[in-house]
């Protein structure tokens, strides 16, 4: 008797739901709620997934180029101090590499044009244990520097901006000035371009380059073997705590600094983004779920004469409960299983879809200058799939709660009456 009695609500509620020469009007209303449904997954999926993507991209490519941490000093310590200050970093759980740096700010120039920079002077060796920079080389090779003491590594838009190509020169100026009897000279030194690399930063492809730290040394004149440790630690969003920690343990001759000091503010901003945008998505989900609610009535309107009909043979007011919550869950099941489809392609072809709208109208969602990257990324989490497919579940669920409730109240004798 059970499974009769589950088998025939399912039955109706399936006929109810499907197109009918005679339910135009439920059907109709039905495939509204289905796509209103779609629609809100759809889109909440496929946002979710650019945020993921934004936070990939903030933790993976621009955090694993720029240093977790920073040591570095102004004055001239010697290399048993360096090795002591290196020695007392690996004493922190957290830290898991560091590699020395000469950072000092320059200005390269060729013929077309000329920028100021940021100038890394890196041993190429352990650069890759504390920087994946390696990963987005387009031409060359950051392992060039080892072999080409003048070589020079730079971003992809200032080599677009200098107007040069692999094993092309550039010059590269030195803050400092040779002092001369008649004239101050600017120090420069002509590098050979040995690898380009893109990033999709602003600040990295335009404003950083890399050279060997032998040849830093001696361009920029320092008496100090280097003035600086990259760090690497285990857990980018732990850089600062173990700054803090660094910092109490090192000596007053050093100062240390963390990537959340030039990225921070931009990376918690798509946190916060993240948040605000997933909570107004998940209205629009809920205003699916109301419109659900609106068809169910006006479906139980509609279905007042079979309601009074099937009470009359016999039927139970919690049998019609039941088909009308059948009803919803089906709704609810079809809409999702195509907002789902809907959520999933989107993910997946947002930034072909991106690049090639920015083609055709010839503009630039995301500008360099302003954004930490100049594409739209996406990364589908079936950790997300799963929560949204569970959390819209339980609203059609609930949305069917009152419709049901007023179609088993439904007396046959007064329906029966106004039909």
């Amino acid at each position: 008797m059970s499974d009769q009695s589950i088998s025939i609500p399912k039955f109706i509620a399936m006929r109810y739901v499907s197109v009918g020469k005679r339910s135009h009007l439920v059907s109709f209303m039905s495939a509204i709620s289905i796509l209103g449904l779609a629609l809100g997954i759809g889109i909440l999926i496929t946002v979710l997934s650019v945020m993921n993507g934004f936070d990939r991209e903030m933790r993976e490519n621009i955090l694993g180029i720029v240093p977790h941490v920073t040591v570095s000093s102004n004055e001239n310590l010697s290399s048993a101090a360096w090795q002591e200050i290196a020695q007392t970093t690996y004493s922190s759980e957290t830290v898991v590499s560091s590699a020395p740096v000469i950072e000092v700010a320059g200005v390269v120039a060729t013929e077309q044009s000329n920028k100021g920079v940021l100038v890394n002077g890196i041993n190429a060796e352990l650069e890759p244990t504390v920087s994946a920079l390696d990963r987005f080389i387009n031409a060359g090779s950051l392992a060039a520097l080892e072999n080409e003491r003048w070589g020079i590594v730079i971003g992809e838009t200032l080599a677009e901006r200098l107007e040069v190509g692999l094993g092309d020169p550039v010059d590269l100026y030195s803050p400092s000035i040779s002092l001369n009897p008649l004239t101050p000279l600017a120090n420069f030194r002509q590098f050979e371009v040995v690898g380009i690399f893109r990033v999709g930063s602003q600040e990295l492809d335009n404003e950083l380059v890399l050279i060997n730290i032998a040849a830093a040394r001696a361009l920029f004149r320092l008496r100090a073997p280097f003035n600086g440790l990259r760090v690497r630690t285990n857990d980018v969003l732990q850089a600062d705590t173990t700054r803090l920690q660094l910092a109490a343990e090192l000596p007053n001759t050093v100062s240390t600094s963390s990537w959340t000091a030039q990225f921070g503010a931009i990376y918690e901003n798509i946190r916060f983004s993240r948040t605000i945008i997933s909570f107004m998505l998940w209205l629009l989900v809920g205003v699916a779920a109301f419109n659900l609610i609106v068809s169910l009535i006006m479906i139980v309107r509609d279905k007042t004469g079979d309601i009074a009909i099937l009470r009359t043979l016999g039927a139970s007011p919690k049998l019609i409960n039941r088909i009308f919550m059948w009803q919803g869950c089906l709704i609810g099941a079809l809409g999702i299983a195509l907002g789902l489809v809907l959520g999933i392609i989107g993910s997946l072809q947002i930034t072909n879809l991106a690049e090639f709208i920015e083609e055709l109208f010839s503009i630039q969602f995301l500008n360099a200058e302003v954004y930490p990257i100049d594409f739209l990324p996406s990364q589908l989490s079936f950790v997300d799939v799963f929560f949204v497919i569970l959390g819209v579940f339980v609203l059609a669920l609930l949305a069917t709660i009152y419709p049901a409730k007023r179609a088993a109240a439904i007396q046959p004798a007064e329906a029966l009456r106004a039909e």
